[in-house]
């Protein structure tokens, strides 16, 4: 008689933001045999990513796109060098360009798609995961503040260092933007839907404020799990709690949708941030635990931190360690 065989399925996990703390996770993650899916935010609109998005029609910014297609790429270490190269602020037109930025401009304008120029390079670079923007179209974010000003741009938003009330994103021409393909039934298939970490209001707001995808964040039956800044930011999370975060996340989609937040109890040594290079971080996020719990949260609390350069990191490793402990 014939055995049958079974295959265990992948947990399948999606994360969702942009920035620096996006890669960190995922190249912690890109290992452990899970089914990864990163969707990354394209309302970025400053440094070569702004300049690009300008120059290129229809091109969504490419910098949080190429440092996580690195990230899940298994590719040499020369080859990865090679593609995160930034061009010298003294070469003139290519100055402080990365050289992985202008291919995806390339590979945009050839596919006439940002989100299929992704889909081959992630085929070239051998990444081991899926990689969607969150829109195929470029897209604007907006900041209402307190006082009842606003202003667009991503990039403009913490100069004004004012209590921001909420934000949206458009398209370039005003229009309601779209999700990306695939992007929607990866969240509502997914087994763990991990936030950030990342800036609360500029690279994981911008894609849930895509009408489609925060309607999926409601609709899923996945664990949502909020990862927790360590710092609070200039112009954005100024004197925040880590329940402030999760306050403003469900303001933004009108219902408490986070089951797990993960918060760094670890002191950031006094003296240690090097604030020159870092100046947008201010000091480390307060905790109210109760607040979080009467929002219907569960807590993870622990040593989250890595300190490196002068900077205060997550330390991907032990992320995923406690994700992997949610998923199982």
């Amino acid at each position: 008689m014939k055995l049958k065989t079974y295959r265990i399925r992948k947990p399948k996990i999606v994360v969702i933001g942009g920035g620096t703390g996006l890669p960190v996770l995922l190249k912690s993650l890109r290992n452990q045999g899970m089914d990864i899916t990163a969707i990354v935010t394209v309302a970025d609109d400053g440094g070569s990513s702004g300049e690009l998005r300008d120059s290129v029609t229809s091109m969504t910014p490419p910098g949080d796109l190429r440092n996580v297609l690195v990230s899940l790429s298994d590719m040499p270490q020369l080859y990865a060098d090679i593609f995160q190269y930034r061009f010298k602020k003294e070469d003139k037109f290519l100055a402080n360009h990365a050289l992985g930025n202008l291919i995806i401009a390339a590979m945009s304008e050839m596919r006439e798609s940002t989100y299929e120029a992704v889909q081959l390079l992630s085929k070239m670079m051998h990444v081991q995961g899926k990689v969607y923007p969150s829109s195929d179209e470029p897209l604007v974010l907006h900041a209402v503040f307190k006082d009842g000003t606003s202003v667009s741009g991503e990039s403009k938003i913490a100069e004004h260092r004012k209590t921001i009330d909420y934000v949206y994103v458009t398209q370039a021409c005003g229009a309601v933007p779209k999700a990306a393909r695939k992007v929607v039934s990866s969240i509502l298939e997914a087994d763990l839907i991990v936030l950030g970490p990342g800036s609360l209001f500029t690279s994981i707001l911008p894609n849930l404020m895509i009408p489609e995808i925060g309607e999926a964040l409601l609709q899923t039956k996945a664990e949502t799990v909020y990862v927790c800044n360590i710092m609070t930011q200039k112009g954005e999370t100024e004197h925040f709690t880590d329940a402030d975060h999760i306050k403003i996340l469900h303001e933004h989609l009108k219902q408490p949708f986070i089951d797990t937040v993960l918060v760094n109890t670890e002191k950031v040594p006094e003296g240690y941030m090097d604030f020159e290079v870092y100046d947008e971080y201010l000091v480390q996020v307060r905790h109210d635990f109760n607040d979080l719990r009467a929002q219907g949260c569960r807590v993870v609390s622990t040593d989250f931190l890595a300190l490196r350069d002068g900077g205060v990191f997550h330390d991907g490793d032990k992320v995923i360690e406690e994700l992997l402990r949610i998923v199982y």
